[in-house]
């Protein structure tokens, strides 16, 4: 029996979240979408159910978990362009609903340039990490952010910092470590199915574990 049946997700139209959601639903999982523009919906599932809103609407979080049992996040900047501190403001408006709802399971997606104090990041990890604070300052420290908000929230968060991500179905052998990332990418369908996996495991509950193809 599983922990969890209804899963909400956010960002399961982007590149990355809609692996998650096919993910969600052959493991017969109910999903409840929150959908920014409704062209992009994906296809008819008697397991999928729709919410049109916007991330940074209260009432469209509400919605949303409303009748959930678990949040999923795979948020990103987006196409268009999303603000670039959407990560802390949604987790703001996230971290209140969940507190309102009295849910506490939330595991969202994040990238190995997000630093926790039991890092212990090789050089490789270190230099994408100041690749990303020279080229996206702005985002990237969101990002830091958006860890810092949910470290001290009192939820039971596992927030996945991946390497570059390979849009394949195919999945492959992977690794984690919750110190350091020791692989430049992973495949889209492994780190699906590592999110999914998250529902009915506590091993990473309140940590960030990095994650990459062997």
């Amino acid at each position: 029996m599983k922990k969890f049946n209804k899963i909400a997700v956010i960002g399961g139209t982007g590149k990355s979240g809609s692996y998650l959601v096919k993910e969600l639903l052959n493991q017969e999982y109910q999903v409840k979408l929150l959908l920014r523009n409704p062209e992009k919906s994906p296809p008819k599932n008697k397991n999928l159910e729709l919410v049109v809103g916007d991330v940074s609407k209260p009432s469209s979080i509400k919605e949303l978990i409303t009748g959930s049992d678990a949040l999923i996040s795979t948020l990103g900047i987006g196409i268009p362009e999303s603000p670039r501190n959407i990560f802390s403001k949604t987790t703001q408006l996230i971290i209140q609903e969940l507190r309102r709802s009295n849910l506490k399971r939330y595991i969202l997606l994040s990238s190995l340039n997000v630093d926790t104090e039991q890092d212990q990041k090789s050089e490789f990890a270190k230099a994408a990490t100041a690749f990303m604070y020279s080229k996206f300052p702005v985002s990237t420290k969101d990002k830091q952010e958006e860890f810092n908000l949910l470290n001290n929230s009192g939820l039971d968060w596992t927030m996945v910092r991946s390497s570059m991500i390979e849009l394949t179905d195919s999945k492959s052998d992977y690794a984690v470590s919750t110190i350091d990332c020791l692989g430049q990418k992973i495949s889209a369908a492994s780190l699906a199915a590592f999110l999914v996996k998250q529902l009915e495991s506590e091993e990473f509950i309140r940590k960030a574990p990095f994650i990459w193809d062997k």
